[in-house]
């Protein structure tokens, strides 16, 4: 059986936002709220490029811990995330520093939830206080393709659990945690959060 190409593939490598000065992004808004559909195996040439697009979209943002395909476009389950150096904002950006998932699924959550301040490039300028389980296990398949199941400790569950949202169409503005935003643009996200 022939693999469907992923829904909503733009090899763009434009970061979409919820919001742009003072304006929101309705076209943007609708790409990043529609939940992303599964890859087959072995993958097509849609999906290797839409992988490829993401490492790099990925490797060219210095403040990105984690990357989600629906930020750049593309409707596909795949996320890639920075595996060590989180607090080396200096170190140069290498592809064996980082991991893809594709097709991701938490199988465990561990722990007493922690309450934690998450940023994120889809809804700049802005931090949101998010509870997260600090372990999880998740299966995926590698960027080869290759069955994996790992088990993934504080920070990086954390920023796994907030990439897996970006598939499902959630964003950091969708939780009732405390929003921390820039005195200047105040009043703009008090209008944005009144419309919730």
């Amino acid at each position: 059986m022939a693999a469907a190409a992923p829904r909503g593939v733009t090899m763009s490598k434009k970061i979409l936002t919820l919001w742009e000065g003072e304006k929101i992004n309705e076209a943007d808004a609708r790409i990043l709220r529609t939940p992303a559909t599964e890859t087959s195996y072995p993958f097509d040439k849609a999906t290797k490029e839409a992988i490829r697009a993401l490492t790099k979209a990925f490797l060219d943002r210095e403040e990105a811990v984690g990357l989600a395909a629906p930020q750049i476009g593309i409707g596909t389950r795949i996320i890639v995330f920075r595996t060590r150096g989180f607090d080396d904002k200096d170190a140069e950006r290498k592809k064996e520093d980082c991991e893809i998932l594709v097709n991701p699924r938490i199988t465990q959550q561990r722990g007493e939830p922690v309450v934690g301040e998450e940023g994120c490039l889809s809804c700049p300028e802005i931090r949101v206080e998010i509870s997260r389980y600090p372990e999880i296990k998740v299966r995926a398949l590698d960027a080869e393709g290759q069955k994996v199941s790992r088990r993934y400790l504080d920070f990086a569950a954390r920023v796994i659990q907030h990439e897996m949202d970006h598939l499902e169409g959630k964003l950091i503005v969708d939780y009732d945690g405390t929003a921390f935003v820039p005195r200047k643009r105040q009043e703009f996200f008090d209008k944005l959060f009144q419309d919730k």
